[in-house]
């Protein structure tokens, strides 16, 4: 199983600001919101927030606008646009999954509720720190 850095993703209410911020002040790329496909909102799935990209060339930066009811819309515990997370991109999920349940860590399978190229699911460090784990569908 290889597991690699994928993206880090900040919350603001303001995500225009903050992509200005990163990519003016930092000189990152902006990546088109085309470049990530999402799955489309419903009553009781997904995220309809607005999100904006920017890269170093190979980190990515997702901006996505806060939302502290995403949890609850999607039936699931963690809530990945409270804080913001960093996230990681894997080659073979049940086997990073099966990592998880062997150490008892808790975790929200948001499947491709947001992303349609991706299952995601999302849990905690020991501090309260949301990561993601994703693998390409």
């Amino acid at each position: 199983m290889k597991l690699e850095f994928h993206h880090i993703n900040f919350v603001s209410e303001d995500v225009d600001r903050m992509h200005d911020f990163y990519t003016k002040v930092l000189q990152l790329d902006d990546m088109p919101v085309a470049l990530f496909p999402r799955t489309e909102a419903s009553d009781t799935s997904g995220f309809s927030g607005k999100i904006r990209f920017a890269t170093d060339g190979g980190m990515q930066m997702h901006l996505a606008e806060r939302n502290l009811n995403v949890a609850f819309h999607n039936g699931q515990v963690i809530n990945p646009v409270d804080r913001g997370h960093i996230a990681f991109r894997t080659d073979d999920l049940p086997a990073f999954l099966a990592i998880l349940e062997d150490n008892g860590i808790p975790y929200s399978d948001y499947g491709t509720a947001f992303a349609k190229e991706w299952h995601q699911v999302f849990f905690m460090d020991p501090e309260g720190n949301v990561i993601e784990v994703h693998a390409e569908v």
